[in-house]
């Protein structure tokens, strides 16, 4: 990792968009699943990862077997993180409300869940059943009526164990072996096998992303997520190896990962440095992690903590750790960051299984005006008015004016026909 001034390092966190190759491919996948459903599905699984399928569903078979293949102590942590996830996000739900005036004028929201949520969950050689609970529990806990999990299969047409495993104690509803676009699409539109759905939600490669934002309208999706990363903020404080080691945690995600040191200290800087170094030869993702830090990663040195702060809000990062002496006095100076993890034990992975908040974030700067998933994602809200004719008959002539300012006669005339309505009889 490079020791450079903050300006360079702004300049790090740049990214490249969708090319027209990439959309015109997303395009062609979507619309052949529109077109040929099922089919297009089972012969994209084949072309794309190399599973030759005789069915989409996952069967009660295969859930079994799941049950009989997973270490119980993953079953154990599963159910345990699952568990403080639920809390975490009850505390989260918001109820309907009415508030009725003195006029009799009543108003209110109502709050509902959505009927159906597609949740996409990355597979093939990897396995997340993380990403499996954070992105459905927030759903169940909404009220959500149906969960359809989508996942591509191993070549041999299996998933794995984890991941089932983590979809049975999340409360999935249905299980469908398909990734890629192709999984977005049957989402969006529906098939044979897979109901069509209000909602997408989970993180994927590019072309999951890019299918996700090209469906939006036809269905809500959570976000585009980007790459994952991290910024530290750390004093003279700070223990090198905690800090390299959180770096790391993020680097090897992927080379396109994104790790930044913000520290008041030189000596602190150049610690790290030698100590990420260290660390990252005995990681067994180390070729990534190193391609991740010589494109993403940086160290810079500032002179107070209030610069840290604000050099961190102008990247607004996914994960921000405050590894300083007050974090909490330091907290009031972050305006932009989509997990924030203050002091020297609580490390960002805390973060990705077991605290309880979501670990689906706001990526690429987009903190500063989205929010982590939530229950608040899986639910719809309806405004409720009911007017009594004491309130129509004191505002009716607003709304007369209101209207005719803007050239709406309808508008105008579906007042004043009651207003006038009222004016007959109240004259006989």
């Amino acid at each position: 990792m490079d020791i450079v001034g903050k300006e360079t390092l702004v300049r790090k966190r740049e990214r490249v968009g969708f090319s027209s190759e990439e959309m015109e491919t997303v395009r062609g996948i979507i619309a052949r699943v529109k077109e040929e459903r099922d089919q297009a599905l089972l012969a994209l699984t084949k072309q794309f990862d190399r599973a030759e399928l005789s069915a989409l569903l996952v069967s009660e078979a295969e859930l079994a077997q799941a049950e009989r293949e997973v270490d119980p102590k993953l079953l154990e942590a599963l159910r345990q993180a699952a568990e403080r996830i639920r809390r975490y996000h009850e505390k989260q739900r918001t109820q309907s409300w009415i508030s009725e005036e003195a006029d009799g004028t009543i108003l209110g929201q109502r709050v509902q869940p959505l009927e159906r949520v597609g949740v996409y969950v990355p597979g093939g050689r990897a396995v997340y059943p993380s990403t499996v609970l954070m992105n459905v529990i927030p759903a169940v806990v909404a009220g959500v009526e149906e969960v359809v999990m989508v996942t591509p299969p191993r070549a041999d047409g299996s998933v794995p164990a984890p991941t089932l495993v983590a979809a049975l104690v999340a409360g999935v509803n249905k299980i469908v072996k398909v990734g890629g676009a192709q999984a977005v699409a049957a989402l969006a539109y529906g098939t044979e096998s897979v109901p069509k759905v209000d909602k997408i939600v989970g993180p994927g490669n590019r072309f999951v992303a890019l299918a996700k934002q090209l469906v939006f309208g036809e269905v809500d999706i959570d976000s585009i997520a980007g790459p994952s990363e991290i910024v530290v903020i750390a004093d003279e404080t700070a223990d090198p190896a905690f800090v390299a080691a959180d770096l790391l945690s993020q680097a090897e995600h992927g080379d396109d990962s994104s790790s930044i040191l913000i520290t008041t200290s030189a000596d602190l800087a150049r610690e790290v440095q030698a100590e990420v170094e260290r660390q990252c030869g005995r990681l067994e993702r180390r070729e990534i992690a190193r391609a991740a830090l010589a494109q993403y990663g940086a160290i810079t040195v500032v002179d107070h903590l209030r610069e840290a702060a604000e050099v961190s809000n102008r990247l607004a990062p996914e994960h921000l750790e405050l590894m300083v002496a007050d974090p909490w006095q330091l907290l009031g100076h972050i305006r932009h960051a989509g997990a924030i993890f203050l002091g020297a034990y609580s490390s960002e992975p805390i973060g990705d299984y077991v605290a309880g908040p979501n670990h689906v974030l706001p990526t690429a700067g987009t903190a500063r005006f989205f929010s982590p998933l939530g229950v608040d994602h899986f639910v719809k809200k309806s405004s409720l008015i009911y007017y009594s004719k004491e309130a129509f008959l004191r505002d009716g002539p607003k709304v007369i004016t209101l209207a005719e300012s803007e050239g709406l006669g309808a508008h105008a005339a579906a007042i004043q026909v009651r207003l006038d309505r009222e004016e007959a009889c109240a004259d006989d």
